[in-house]
């Protein structure tokens, strides 16, 4: 409801717009831009792991010790401690994918390490046949 502030006379023109014609266009115009939008569609493939057969034999006593992985800040890469290049981390996960059974791989990145040098031994882990990967919360 608008406010009428004087006198109108009889037969004058009504100075109001009326928008509600202005609004339904800009709904429909609105509708069409949401359609006509491509969805974004950004999937990751992720192997998830399949429970055991009923008839399975329970997991062994000794569990093997897990490979510890960090990636800290500067892109340098730990192996179970100690510092090694990628050739030399290459070479390693390349003897544990031989192993009868592999060891878990755990990444522990660096939370300012860049996500190329992550991605880069991941890929790698990938790559020679390592199947137990797994990313540990980044140090401080």
């Amino acid at each position: 409801m608008a406010m009428q502030v004087g006198a109108q006379a009889e037969g004058e023109p009504l100075s109001e717009i009326n928008t509600t014609p202005l609004i339904d266009v800009m709904l429909v115009l609105l509708i069409m831009l949401i359609i006509t939008i491509p969805p974004q569609r950004h999937a990751v493939k992720l192997d998830t792991p399949r429970p055991p057969p009923p008839d399975a034999p329970p997991p062994p006593e000794n569990p093997i010790e897990p490979v510890r992985i960090i990636v800290d800040f500067d892109g340098s890469i730990y192996w179970n401690g100690s510092v090694v290049d990628r050739a030399t981390m290459e070479q390693n996960m390349m003897v544990e994918a031989q192993r009868g059974e592999q060891p878990e791989i755990h990444i522990e990145p660096h939370r300012l390490a860049r996500y190329k040098q992550v991605a880069a031994v991941m890929a790698s882990a990938q790559r020679l046949g390592l199947t137990k990967l797994g990313i540990i919360g980044g140090t401080q």
